[in-house]
């Protein structure tokens, strides 16, 4: 009778070295497996159709005097001049959301998620040019087209990333160079709709829960513009040239302050200093549109 128990122990360090090995040869493989695919930019339509960004007010700062020569990217506004204009005040930090639950697709969320921008008051004066803005996001496309003049530049909004929290390399390389200058427009055109915001940086889905904001006026078109000295890739140059935002003013339940660190992303920008920034409500909804028909390509 003591033969098989015998037998069984000799068995035993047996198997369990044979499986100490297996294990090991699984870690080994996954710790030498290779990354997962780079990601690939997105087509412009893709991008911006799901580009919502709800603005937070914060604290005022206010930032080193930095002189900035703009150029517009778009094709339908290549014709405006050369803007010049001086960094003022910090007013707002503008931060990715979804609508209503409607998550953009995977290959273009893994980008909007990280499209933070800080917007700073500047001043130039109006080019008073007549645009019809179409709603491209799906959960607006029912709006109707609107008639809008731009009045003078208002902000000048820029990317940051938030207490260090750095977008991956292949994402970094489009959301650095997205600048958008903010024109005030007139007619203010009410949209009165209730949207649940939800959002989507990692830094702030812990902090800042689901609502619903009521969306009220129209005030601002923001629209891409090229900062003196930024070069911007070419395949990268497609895609923010389309990116125009009408900002809305909302109504939206109380936050608990936030603050966070931000940095600038745009090499044109990175030698400024960090900022912190306490968010102390939500002032406006920056949704996609498109100018006088011309969509997205994709």
């Amino acid at each position: 009778m003591d033969r098989p128990v015998s037998g069984l122990r000799r068995v035993r360090p047996t198997i369990r070295r044979a499986l100490s090995v297996a294990l090991g040869i699984v870690i080994v493989a996954f710790v030498a497996a290779p990354h997962a695919a780079a990601l690939t930019l997105p087509t412009p339509k893709d991008f911006v159709s799901y580009l919502d960004l709800e603005c937070f007010k914060t604290d005022p700062y206010q930032p080193p005097a930095v002189g900035l020569t703009l150029r517009h990217l778009n094709p339908v506004l290549d014709g405006l001049p050369i803007e010049q204009v001086t960094l003022g005040t910090r007013e707002q930090l503008c931060v990715p959301v979804a609508k209503n639950d409607v998550i953009p697709p995977p290959g273009a969320l893994d980008f909007v998620r990280f499209v933070d921008l800080a917007c700073y008051r500047v001043v130039t004066p109006a080019p008073g040019k007549a645009l019809v803005l179409s709603h491209l996001n799906p959960v607006l496309q029912d709006l109707p087209r609107t008639e809008v003049v731009l009045g003078r530049a208002e902000q000048l909004c820029v990317p940051v990333a938030k207490n260090g929290v750095v977008p991956p390399a292949e994402v970094m390389q489009l959301v650095q160079h997205i600048d958008l200058l903010c024109y005030g427009i007139t007619p203010n055109t009410p949209m009165n709709r209730a949207l649940n915001l939800r959002q989507l940086n990692p830094v702030l889905t812990g902090q800042i829960p689901p609502a619903t904001a009521r969306v009220t006026y129209a005030r601002q078109l923001c629209v891409p513009m090229q900062k003196g000295g930024d070069v911007i890739p070419p395949e990268v140059l497609q895609v923010v040239r389309w990116v125009d935002l009408e900002k809305f003013d909302v109504v939206a339940p109380a936050i608990a302050p936030v603050t966070l660190s931000l940095r600038h992303l745009n090499p044109v920008l990175g030698s400024l200093p960090p900022e912190r920034a306490t968010l102390t409500g939500a002032a406006q909804l920056g949704v996609p549109v498109a100018k006088n028909g011309q969509l997205p390509p994709g």
